[in-house]
């Protein structure tokens, strides 16, 4: 059932028809190209392709959608929804955007919709819970706490045989659970559990590598990704059991998993589920900060692992002073720069000075703007702060997405453990966006929006019978979002106020052949070594943030971490997430900064400041006269976009989710 009558959407379908696209406004035509490659939904006719969903097409189906899962808009409410959305001033999560309105939601419940997931790695079933996650097209943290490994079992050292045929103890589903189950065989078979040492299994049944996905240009990975991770997997066990035997006899206590160990399975579970350049892993890892092994894992010297790119890696840290030299070293160029979770904080505070107490936190997720409890699930929508007209608009979206969200958290999950946390907690995390651009008005109506939301959860969760939120609000990191929106991202400031982004897409998308029918500079990817991949496409966007932007060429670290801070304390009870980008003088003054005021800061990351250089660059700064001249070469015009080489795996096939 439609609550959007044909009248209220002809002039917005016109608009869109005519030109006047509101994407189109977002970085010029960035923002347009961003949602026809991510969240364009196929539209079929008889089970034919006809093409795919245009902006108004698919505000409407997630409206719709939404008020299907329970959030009961009344007619005038989904209009205005629908307008807010279509205007990209409230924005769902992009998980939403894409599945909301479909079939998926029947068949997935909120696996398909939310955002990510945290969980203790105490038993192999945790690797299966942590891999099927990401095969949901989820983000998974996870601990390789001291603690955390020593519950796992004693290191057996067993192995699974892989044969050909089906003669064997388990023949490998092509689908999201039967790889799910050969993962738990191969860590139980390591543990020497359920008698799992000595069977066999086959991957015939699953597709050969380059098999197409049904009709939208995606590949399967074939069987060969899976199977080299679990040697990989197997070879960690079997060093485990030499590292024993090395040691003298009366001081053996056993074969067991380090934690680095541990980190490194959850690493190749990561780089299995990137497969065929179809599906991302987004991981992170969170360890003690005295554990010099976990802190040195990121040297990337010649004999680090590459499997272990997958995961961001973060210390649980109570005192910053107490950090090991070790943990620097990763500022100092010498691998790897963690960050920083302060869990107690997190588990005591809402916002900045509020106490909000939470004790299910154990950890967080990817991004670090939602702590969580084990198996907990991430429920994130955007507000676009520098978009409002006035408070009351503000709080009107608040209102309004916060009851999408609530509907989602309502729903099943297809694990038990996580529809259970999730229903107790209800946790959201309504986001906002575009803090670096807004007004010093709008930024004024960022705490009584807050206080308001906290005000109509009770209300709303009274009136469905539903638990309060213990949580609402974060600010996450906004990439995609904020490029369709045409904005900062999340806290983070501009890159400079004329810049050129670069996209790249496959050569064969159809996105790709309006971008050239706009007149959008483009050229071949060309790699490192000078040669050139046809098969991907570079375009460039010419874009520019408004005057008074705070733009991150200008800003020091000390300005970046105080602008994270206000934002804890004028609206996230969750986390902010942000990355403080930093040049090696900044040091001093940033671990002064720390010692500070760490006892009331929730999580942050540090990334050294890089003056690239190089050619094809993601971002690159250009001047006011050139951005002029590339922007009177553009011609932005409405338009479908036909073609089915989109890369994905468009319907969850298998199991298996696109990140979006």
């Amino acid at each position: 059932m439609t609550l959007l009558s044909d009248d209220f959407l002809d002039p917005y379908i016109r608009a869109e028809e005519t030109g006047k696209h509101p994407l189109f406004d977002s970085f010029n035509g960035l923002g347009y190209l961003v949602y026809r490659r991510t969240y364009s939904r196929p539209i079929y006719y008889d089970g034919q392709y006809i093409r795919h969903e245009d902006w108004w097409e698919t505000v409407t189906r997630v409206v719709n959608g939404a008020n299907e899962i329970g959030a009961d808009y009344t007619e005038a409410e989904a209009e205005k929804l629908f307008d807010l959305i279509w205007n990209a001033k409230a924005l769902p999560g992009g998980r939403m955007l894409w599945q909301l309105g479909t079939d998926n939601v029947q068949r997935l419940g909120s696996a398909s919709l939310v955002n990510c997931y945290y969980t203790e790695l105490t038993d192999p079933a945790d690797f299966r819970y942590l891999f099927e996650m990401l095969m949901l097209g989820g983000g998974v943290g996870f601990n390789v706490t001291k603690d955390s490994v020593a519950q796992l079992p004693d290191v057996n050292g067993g192995k699974l045989t892989l044969k050909e045929g089906f003669d064997v103890d388990f023949v490998v589903p092509d689908n999201r659970e039967g790889w799910g189950t050969l993962l738990e065989m191969v860590l139980e078979a390591g543990f020497g559990m359920n008698g799992a040492k000595h069977l066999t299994y086959s991957v015939d049944a699953v597709r050969p590598e380059g098999t197409p996905i049904k009709t939208f240009g995606g590949t399967a990975s074939g069987p060969g990704i899976l199977v080299d991770g679990i040697k990989l997997i197997e070879d960690i066990f079997e060093n485990a059991v030499r590292r024993d035997m090395e040691i003298p006899g009366d001081e053996r206590t056993g074969p067991r998993l380090s934690t680095v160990d541990v980190l490194d399975i959850a690493n190749i579970v990561g780089s299995i589920v990137v497969s065929g350049n179809v599906r991302r892993s987004a991981q992170i890892a969170l360890g003690d900060q005295d554990d010099i092994e976990y802190l040195t894992a990121k040297r990337w010297d010649d004999d680090t692992p590459r499997y272990r790119a997958m995961s961001n890696n973060t210390v649980f840290v109570s005192d910053p002073d107490s950090l090991p030299t070790e943990f620097w070293n990763g500022y100092d160029g010498k691998g790897e720069a963690y960050g920083l979770f302060n869990v107690d904080y997190a588990q005591t505070h809402g916002r900045t000075g509020e106490l909000r107490p939470d004790w299910s936190i154990e950890g967080v997720n990817p991004c670090g703007e939602i702590p969580l409890a084990n198996r907990e699930s991430c429920n994130l929508t955007e507000l676009v702060l520098s978009k409002f007209d006035n408070l009351y608009e503000m709080m009107e979206a608040s209102e309004l997405l916060y009851r999408m969200q609530k509907a989602i958290a309502a729903l099943p999950h297809v694990d038990p453990e996580t529809e259970h946390i999730t229903k107790r907690n209800m946790r959201l995390g309504q986001g906002v966006t575009g803090v670096a651009q807004a007004t010093p008005e709008q930024l004024k109506w960022l705490s009584p929006t807050y206080e308001n939301l906290v005000k109509f959860d009770k209300y709303w969760s009274q009136a469905k019978g539903w638990p309060t939120s213990i949580r609402l609000t974060t600010v996450k990191p906004s990439g995609t979002l904020s490029l369709l929106a045409g904005v900062t991202p999340g806290v983070h400031g501009g890159y400079s106020q004329y810049h050129i982004r670069r996209v790249r897409v496959a050569s064969n998308d159809a996105v790709f052949q309006w971008a050239k029918d706009q007149s959008i500079p483009w050229e071949f990817l060309e790699e490192f070594d000078g040669t050139v991949d046809t098969r991907t496409a570079v375009l460039e966007f010419p874009c520019e943030f408004p005057e008074g932007t705070s733009l991150a060429s200008h800003e020091s670290a000390l300005h970046q971490l105080r602008r994270h801070q206000a934002m804890q304390r004028l609206w996230a009870d969750n986390a902010v997430s942000v990355t403080v980008t930093f040049k090696p003088e900044e040091m001093p003054g940033i671990r002064d900064y720390l010692r500070e005021e760490w006892s009331t800061m929730k999580s942050v990351s540090f990334l050294p400041y890089h003056d690239h250089g190089y050619k094809q660059a993601p971002l690159t700064p250009i001047d006011e006269k050139e951005y002029k001249s590339r922007l009177r070469d553009l011609k932005l015009e409405s338009g479908h976009v036909h073609g089915e080489s989109f890369i994905g795996d468009e319907e969850c096939e298998g199991g298996a989710c696109p990140v979006r």
